[in-house]
């Protein structure tokens, strides 16, 4: 069994990880640390795992795992690291501390971005996990058939939609049931914290790659879930982008191409992103869809975590979308 423990642990990705994690076959879950929780019932904060475990929130992981799992807020894992060292184990974080290569390396720590769908193999051979944001992931598995057979050749328009979980449980104006129920607005239009990362990715495979990612990202009025659409100039007619497509993705665990329209509730609660094509003019148009809990966070943790111990990809994550 693979011995895992929790940093941060009362938090929307967290409870997801959580879920994930005690019905995962493979897994022990031995600590769920929360300094603000520390004593309580897991069940208490995450009501959804009533019945489901008996493990209380501690304020200090003491025992030894094979895998920490950090959950804390962006900015939050490398201040933990620096006062709480791990020494031995694997570790997947979930911040957007390390994602990009100027900050890859801490200390005696180099993480690699844990996107399977661009780099499995590296990450086999990991032992640090930078796991990508969930706008990131759904972005690039909508771009990454396109750059690597290296076919960007002009900028890149997205416009992407997230559910009321992408802001995380901290209250804030924008996250009151009052302002997001009934409403969609813009926020961090062309400057969204993603970008680098989904750019860094792009290069690596089409390293002259020098076009702008124009993207506006909406908060939705939803709970859960992310579609995005993303469209670029490109020769390429409709059968030969999806054969494109379906030829990058062809032995991908998680990743399909829909020959049909997709909608969200068809990867809600689950760790799929499903794809679209289509070709309109000059225009390629992809839509890709994700669960922003899971394959935009908790569930792409897991899926690293089997990678990085030789599990077949998809154990502990075989979830069917509740679709009506």
């Amino acid at each position: 069994m693979i011995r895992t423990a929790i940093i941060g642990g009362a938090g929307y990705t967290a409870g997801e990880l959580i879920r994930l994690l005690i019905h995962h076959p493979q897994v022990e879950l031995t600590a769920i640390v929360s300094q603000s929780h520390a004593g309580q019932p897991v069940h208490v904060v995450h009501q959804d795992l009533v019945g489901n475990t008996q493990l209380s929130f501690v304020k200090n992981n003491d025992t030894e795992v094979d895998v920490t799992f950090l959950c804390l807020g962006h900015g939050k894992s490398q201040e933990y690291l620096a006062k709480n060292p791990i020494a031995k184990g694997k570790i997947i974080d979930l911040s957007n501390d390390f994602r990009l290569k100027k900050a890859a390396v801490f200390e005696d720590k180099t993480f690699i971005y844990g996107l399977p769908e661009l780099q499995k193999e590296e990450i086999k051979k990991a032992r640090y996990i930078a796991n990508p944001g969930c706008f990131a992931t759904t972005i690039q598995l909508a771009l990454l058939p396109l750059a690597h057979a290296e076919r960007i050749e002009h900028e890149v328009h997205v416009n992407a939609i997230t559910g009321s979980t992408g802001a995380g449980q901290s209250l804030s104006p924008t996250s009151h049931f009052s302002w997001r129920n009934n409403n969609v607005s813009v926020y961090k239009a062309f400057n969204h914290q993603h970008l680098g990362e989904i750019t860094e990715s792009i290069k690596s495979l089409q390293p002259w790659f020098d076009e702008s990612i124009n993207f506006i990202p909406v908060r939705g009025n939803f709970t859960r879930g992310i579609m995005a659409t993303a469209y670029t100039k490109i020769s390429l007619n409709v059968d030969e982008l999806k054969s494109l497509y379906e030829e990058y993705y062809e032995k991908s665990v998680f990743t399909y191409v829909s020959t049909q329209p997709i909608h969200l509730k068809q990867v809600v609660n689950t760790n799929k992103c499903l794809l679209h094509i289509e070709k309109h003019g000059p225009y390629a148009l992809v839509t890709s869809m994700i669960d922003n809990l899971l394959k935009g966070a908790s569930g792409q943790a897991i899926q690293n975590m089997n990678l990085l111990f030789g599990l077949e990809e998809d154990l502990g994550l075989k979830l069917k979308a509740s679709i009506f």
